[in-house]
């Protein structure tokens, strides 16, 4: 069996325990479940994609991706539909630009392919040397901040206002109420550092939706399932449901782009961050990294295929590796607990809106702490990372922020005179940006 478990997932018997890192999957698990009641009810403003079958294809993703992630680079992280890729796919190409889902599918397929294309050649090392750094931590703020806007809208915190485009509003009554609630009880479980804090202050505020009622219909905003385990629903209306008669636009071009860009470096800074600090190694030492960069971007494939958005590294896998899970076994264990997952679904599903905004809201927060890096001093960088950061839930749109802010890098730069900071990428990317706006 010690044989097996080396061969399989790296594990020494010398060095790890069988018990930790099962515990250490358990835990991952319970912090990135979360997905399997925000996905749905993201893809659920989408006509033709039934949110059972958007669950399906969901927790099919996290087990493929997890599962290769734990075989093949043999390392303790959980993959699953990332948060921030869903809501570009959703809300920016889908109904911003006026992109079908099956457009969107299409091009998260053809980001995964381009991620292991890049991976096998190196290429990928020398495309994120070429990006800036403070353009780098102002999307993952940007991105930060439109997942919380979102939540906050679900919620009906935030609410539309002909007057201002914007307002609060009314936290007295209905699922505002709800969603308040709801923010400081997962705040509490997560400052408390309570293992599955978000999933738990879901799960706590759907059940406190049963007690508080919507004004407009007088019903209860939670309403229990009729089941608790069901079979799952099948993924055959979104299984390998492509578009191919656009793959040759300027938009493709600009929305695989996207997706390849935030997944990319969405996967270094977590691979990066979780493996800082911890006997895996730093950033100049990380054994596997171009295994575990594989792993994503064949997870994202699978996920195209399946029917949902890129399908990355969590986080939270920190975990997980926090409580000492160190091999392939951690994320076999994750796998196994989707895999149960499965057969659940009518509790997730039953989860409002205003119950998931919570755990939106504070990824979000978890999100906008690149901030603190970026040289605020310096307006060449300042600039241009305020305008990916501000313009992403102003303009509801991921890509917007990015191009804007990328033809805004190379403008203040070039003003200045800083030439040698320009790369000949950002002065290519700044240019294509530009035609894009100009001809689309």
């Amino acid at each position: 069996m010690a044989t097996f478990f080396n061969k399989a997932f790296g594990f020494d018997p010398t060095k790890h325990s069988v018990r930790t890192e099962i515990v250490a999957g358990i835990t991952t698990f319970l912090t990135m479940a979360y997905i399997l009641a925000v996905n749905p009810g993201i893809f659920s403003a989408l006509p033709g994609m039934p949110q059972g079958s958007v669950f399906t294809a969901t927790a099919l993703a996290a087990i493929v991706g997890t599962l290769v992630m734990a075989f093949y680079a043999k390392k303790p992280f959980g993959l699953a539909p990332g948060m921030g890729l869903n809501a570009f796919f959703v809300f920016t190409v889908c109904l911003t630009m006026g992109y079908s889902w099956q457009f969107a599918l299409t091009a998260v397929f053809l980001e995964g392919i381009l991620f292991i294309i890049l991976t096998v050649t190196k290429i990928r090392s020398w495309l994120l040397d070429a990006i800036p750094g403070t353009l780098k931590k102002a999307i993952g703020a940007g991105i930060g901040l439109f997942i919380a806007f979102i939540g906050l809208q679900n919620a009906g915190i935030i609410v539309h206002s002909d007057a201002t485009l914007v307002t609060l509003g009314d936290v007295t009554h209905g699922k505002a109420l709800l969603g308040l609630i709801g923010l400081f009880i997962t705040a509490g479980l997560v400052m408390a550092k309570v293992r599955g804090g978000m999933l738990i202050g879901i799960l706590a505020t759907a059940a406190l939706g049963l007690l508080i009622k919507d004004p407009a219909t007088g019903a209860a905003i939670t309403t229990l399932p009729s089941a608790v385990v069901s079979l799952p629903d099948s993924v055959a209306p979104l299984f390998c449901k492509f578009e191919w008669s656009h793959i040759f636009s300027l938009n493709m071009l600009v929305v695989v782009f996207t997706f390849l860009f935030i997944d990319m470096f969405d996967t270094m800074g977590t691979l990066i961050g979780v493996c800082q600090g911890t006997e895996m190694g730093d950033k100049d030492k990380i054994e596997g990294l171009d295994k575990m960069f594989m792993a994503d971007a064949v997870a994202t494939v699978a996920g195209a295929c399946l029917g949902t958005s890129t399908t990355t590294t969590y986080v939270e896998s920190a975990s997980g590796v926090g409580d000492g899970g160190r091999t392939g076994l951690t994320a076999f264990s994750i796998a196994c607990c989707f895999g149960l997952a499965l057969f659940f679904s009518p509790i997730f599903l039953a989860i409002p809106g205003a119950a998931t905004a919570p755990a939106l809201i504070i990824v979000g927060v978890m999100m906008m702490k690149s901030v603190k890096v970026i040289h605020w001093d310096d307006y060449a960088k300042s600039i241009p990372a305020f305008l990916t950061i501000i313009l992403m839930p102003l303009a509801y749109s991921i890509s917007d922020g990015i191009l804007i802010g990328v033809i805004a890098y190379v403008l203040t730069h070039a003003i200045s005179g800083k030439f040698k900071d320009i790369s000949v990428t950002m002065w290519v990317l700044a240019v294509l940006f530009v035609l894009r706006y100009i001809f689309i």
